[in-house]
């Protein structure tokens, strides 16, 4: 829910985490705490290295329940501390130091140190959603299928030296050994899709994922809704054109696609599947996938288009 009138994210105790295994992540380390002196009066930096000490350093971060939890790092750390700081009064700011910053994207912080520094400074505060599987947070898009096996080959070398090409990249890798599956979809109205012949499930809570491409045409982060879509394996020249509609997330009107929105979807498998959370393999089906209404307060840029819906129910 946005707040009638901006509120300003400047305040007194900022704890600052600095995941140095992202992409920028070490290079931007020297220049962020001189960057963000004028956030708070009391500010304190943690590099961490990601995995098991990203998780620890957060949990001792919020004992402390700082005002504001400044995270730089790519979407998986980002989403570790969206879940951190999820109804909280904890206020979450972002630096984008990862390779896809879909997040960040969504919410239209930019890329640089120094214009995301800025709006720490002089942004505003959104309620925004989370998604969750199986009570497990993610922000952008969690899903099965071929994704999963992009995930699995898009290694931390990989991305250092395509960058954002490291995902098509892994797509195309990806799909030569991909194999079709079967999937129930259970929808929060009653409704049940039994789908055949499938390459990818997909359950989006925010508006962009995989580097820049859109979950669907109206997708947005506040919306209290998951858009989903079920992809069918198909022909490669099918595949052709739903890859022409990524970018813009126009891929739901094509007809191999199907789309539907809900609050809650049980996802049922033959085999359990693995469940991709923003490009972490974190979960298995059968899965339940809700959203988690209005659960973290984040800073976006004052002219952010982003989370301005007020929770418009698009049902």
């Amino acid at each position: 829910m946005q707040q009638d009138t901006p509120v300003t994210p400047r305040t007194d105790r900022v704890a600052v985490v600095v995941n140095t295994a992202a992409r920028t992540g070490a290079r931007a380390l020297p220049l962020v705490a001189s960057a963000l002196r004028g956030v708070g009066s009391e500010v304190a930096v943690h590099p961490v290295q990601g995995g098991a000490e990203l998780h620890e350093v957060l949990v001792a971060v919020m004992d402390d329940a700082p005002d504001l939890l400044v995270v730089g790092g790519g979407d998986g750390t980002v989403g570790c501390a969206a879940a951190a700081v999820a109804h909280t009064r904890t206020r979450l700011g972002v630096l984008p130091l990862g390779t896809a910053n879909d997040f960040a994207r969504t919410l239209e912080i930019p890329a640089g140190l120094a214009a995301a520094v800025d709006t720490l400074l002089h942004g505003r505060v959104v309620d925004v959603d989370l998604g969750r599987v199986d009570g497990r947070a993610y922000l952008n898009v969690a899903s099965i299928g071929l994704s999963v096996a992009v995930t699995r080959r898009l290694t931390p070398g990989l991305k250092r030296r395509l960058g954002r090409l490291a995902y098509p990249a892994a797509t195309l890798a990806a799909y030569r050994s991909h194999r079709p599956f079967a999937a129930r979809l259970e929808l929060d109205d009653g409704t049940v899709l039994e789908l055949d012949d499938l390459m990818q499930v997909a359950v989006g809570n925010g508006r962009h994922y995989g580097g820049g491409l859109t979950v669907a045409p109206d997708a947005s982060i506040d919306d209290h809704l998951l858009d989903v879509y079920a992809v069918e394996q198909g022909r490669l020249r099918d595949h052709v054109s739903v890859a022409r509609l990524l970018r813009t997330g126009h891929l739901v009107e094509h007809e191999r696609v199907h789309h539907v929105t809900t609050r809650r979807l049980r996802l049922v498998t033959d085999e359990p599947l693995p469940v991709n959370l923003d490009g972490e393999i974190a979960a298995s089906t059968t899965a339940t996938f809700t959203v988690d209404r209005n659960a973290v307060h984040v800073v976006v840029p004052t002219a952010s288009r982003a989370a301005r819906l007020d929770g418009a129910d698009r049902h």
